[in-house]
Formats: structure tokens, sequence, C-alpha cells
């Protein structure tokens, strides 16, 4: 070990001493920001079968986040699964040229992957290394299948192990370099303890009959693409505040919006960070014509004022001359508005039926079916479970335990 892998190990081991509760290992974890290292640790992991995961990225520093830290945790003998003997490591991907030998083995089938909220960690490792994943535990869909309250990880840790994290590591800049033991302590932790709560849902879901159930959910998850999800267009309407401002003004705020785009873009930073939306709208309001009256207005530091006050001003005075923007079409429209008479009149007795199970079970609606999933059941009818299964959204258990219940409902014979 180099005296810099040393003194990297020691400030985890430090970090974690100050930053978390007690019953949280004394052990620091291992570092990884070399190809050598990569390969290392993923060959050493290539006999477990359970991996926990995690990431950590800059989407509050920067207007095109990145994928910043991943972080890894595994039983210390994957034979002989305890608790208390868990190992941890950070990989730095950026410091790697490369996660080949991660992606191989976080795509191996037999290679249970444990994470928290996984939809957005699997869509942004897509996004930045193309990693793909067959076999998924999500802790938090279990937590919402089980019908817990508090489904965020810290809530979940604080309850189930008494470990409190520190919140301000939530908004710290992931993308600066050297971490800092607070950092690190926190990545840490974020995936530690996840493989034995992994084992206490396991308990718990087989024990209300709802493994089977949430199996066929971490499937679908499985089969996430990034490429394939729709990217909503960034218009200053969506802006909440841009309702609010006078409609003569509305060509204004939109031409500082463009400008904040533009901004944002070059530093790559995200927009808040250069105004925000609350100051843009008053500089709409105000239109300030000299450097005097932008800094009197609200909302505007004297450093915005300083840095961006010409800009500001010019973008001002181009505004006024635009043409005022149409506020987007049917903007609250509601997608279920779009059915079919008959198809609209399955999809409110759906609704209801489902608000029934959903009480019953004590689980969000959502957890049943999505109002996405009721409102093609509503459009297809099917009439058969198999022609249920078929629909993309709907596995082989979902089907066959609400079959009975739906088919029925579609075909208007309950009521």
């Amino acid at each position: 070990m180099s005296r810099q892998q040393h003194s990297r190990r020691q400030s985890g081991r430090n970090a974690n001493q100050r930053g978390h509760s007690s019953q949280a290992q004394n052990v620091s974890p291992n570092l990884i920001y070399t190809g050598a290292g990569l390969a290392q640790m993923c060959e050493s992991l290539q006999n477990h079968t359970l991996i926990a995961v995690d990431t950590e990225s800059d989407s509050l520093f920067s207007y095109y986040p990145k994928v910043c830290l991943i972080q890894l945790s595994v039983y210390a003998d994957p034979k002989a699964p305890d608790a208390a003997d868990v190992v941890d490591y950070l990989v730095d991907p950026l410091r790697l040229e490369r996660l080949d030998p991660l992606a191989t083995l976080l795509a191996d089938s037999g290679i249970e992957v444990v994470m928290h909220a996984a939809e957005n960690d699997i869509l942004t490792l897509q996004r930045d290394f193309q990693l793909v994943f067959t076999n998924i535990f999500d802790t938090q869909l279990a937590a919402r299948i089980l019908g817990w309250n508090g489904i965020g990880l810290a809530a979940i840790l604080e309850k189930q192990f008494g470990l409190v994290s520190d919140k301000r590591m939530q908004r710290t800049n992931w993308g600066a370099r050297p971490l800092t033991p607070q950092q690190i302590a926190y990545a840490q932790m974020d995936t530690h303890y996840l493989p034995a709560l992994r084992e206490r849902q396991i308990q718990e879901l087989t024990a209300m009959n709802r493994l089977e159930e949430a199996r066929e959910a971490f499937s679908f998850l499985a089969k996430l693409d990034y490429a394939e999800r729709p990217t909503a267009e960034r218009t200053f309407w969506s802006m909440k505040i841009a309702r609010k401002v006078p409609t003569e003004h509305t060509g204004i705020l939109e031409a500082l919006w463009e400008w904040r785009e533009h901004e944002a873009q070059q530093q790559n930073k995200p927009p808040f960070k250069i105004v925000n939306d609350n100051a843009l709208a008053a500089i709409a309001d105000a239109r300030p014509e000299t450097q005097g009256e932008l800094d009197g207005i609200g909302g505007i530091s004297s450093y915005q004022a300083r840095r961006y006050g010409s800009a500001l001003l010019a973008t001002v005075q181009a505004g006024v001359h635009r043409p005022l923007p149409k506020p987007p079409e049917n903007n609250h429209h509601r997608p279920e508005a779009a059915l079919s008479g008959i198809a609209q009149v399955r999809y409110e007795a759906l609704r209801r039926w489902r608000a029934k199970i959903a009480r019953q079970r004590g689980v969000n609606p959502d957890i049943v079916f999505t109002n996405s999933t009721l409102m093609t059941i509503a459009q297809r009818h099917p009439r058969s479970v198999a022609e249920l299964e078929s629909i993309p959204e709907i596995g082989p258990w979902k089907a066959k335990t609400y079959g009975p219940d739906v088919l029925p409902l579609v075909r208007g014979k309950v009521k």
C-alpha cells in the first residue's frame, strides 16, 4: 500500500469515527481511484452474490450533472453473511478512465445489486458509464411495498439501526477533490447498512407474503433504459413563478431566462446559481434601465449586480421589444381526460377499486397500479389474465393477483 493510499484510508477511518453513530464500524472504506485498484476490487468481488451500490452526483453544482462517486458494500465473507462484518468501497470515477471491470461485475445476473431508490442511480450510471443491471433489490421500493412510513434512506437507517446521518452532506459538492473526511464518512454509510436492511426486509416481505410482488417490481427496474426516457422540453414556463408575472412582462422574463440558460451552460453551473427564479421575475417586473435601478431590486446580490449588470440591463431592453410568448396549451391538462367516454368510465371504476385495495394493504395506490397503468388497462380493456399480463407495466404476479378484480371491472360487469 502506498503512502498516499494509507493516508486516504486513515482519512476515511477518522471520518467514520466522527461523522456517524457508534453502531457504525470504525473501519475506513477502501478508496479506489486507479485502474489497477478497480480491477483488483472487481476480481475480489466476483464470488459475491450481493453488492450494495449507491452514487453521489454534483447536480447542485453543475448544469451538466455527473456521477462523482460510486459506493459499494459487501459482506466480508459471502458464505457467512454477518451484518457486523461489512467491507465498504468508494470508487472515484473522476480519476478513472474506464469502469469496464465494474460494468461486467454489476451486470452479472448471479449478483444481486442492492440500492435505495434505485431508478435514479440506474439511469445516471447508464448515462455516464453505460452500466446495466440484471438483478436488483431496491430497499426503498421494498419499504413502500411493506407500507413503511418515512421511506427516505436517512429515516430508515435511523429507525432500523439508530444511525443519524449528517444531512449537510446531501448538499455538498461531490465533484470537488479531495473529498473531505465528512464526505467520505457520509458516502460510506449510504451503502454500509443496505445488506442488513435487505435481510430485514426479506424477512418481513416473506412474512407478509409480499416477496414475489417485490421481486416482480424489482425486475422492471432492471429494464430501465436511459435512452428511452422522455426529455421534457425546458422553457421559461417551467418556472412556477412565470405564470405570476404580469402578461406584459413575460417577454422580458423569457429573454432573461434564455440569457440565464446560456450563462449557466457556459459556466457549467445550475441556473439557480446564476440568478434564481424569483430574482429574474423581480427584474422583469421592475424593468430596470440603469445599474442603480438594478442594484435596488430585492433578491439580487451586489456580486450578481456587479458581474451580470450590463448583460441583465441589455437583456431587459431586448425583452421589452420582443413579442409576448403564448403560454403552452393544455399545460394543466390531465392525461386521463384524453380517454374516450367508455374508457373514462373504466378508468374511474379502476381508480375506486385501487383506492380500496391500497387501504386494505396499507400502501400507496401506485404500489397497486400507477395512474398510467390504469389508463392503459382502461384503453385496452383486456379480456383475460394473459391479456392483462401483456401490458408492459404489468407482470405475472399482478396479473394473477389483481386479474379476478380488474377483468370484470373493464368488462363493465361490476359497478
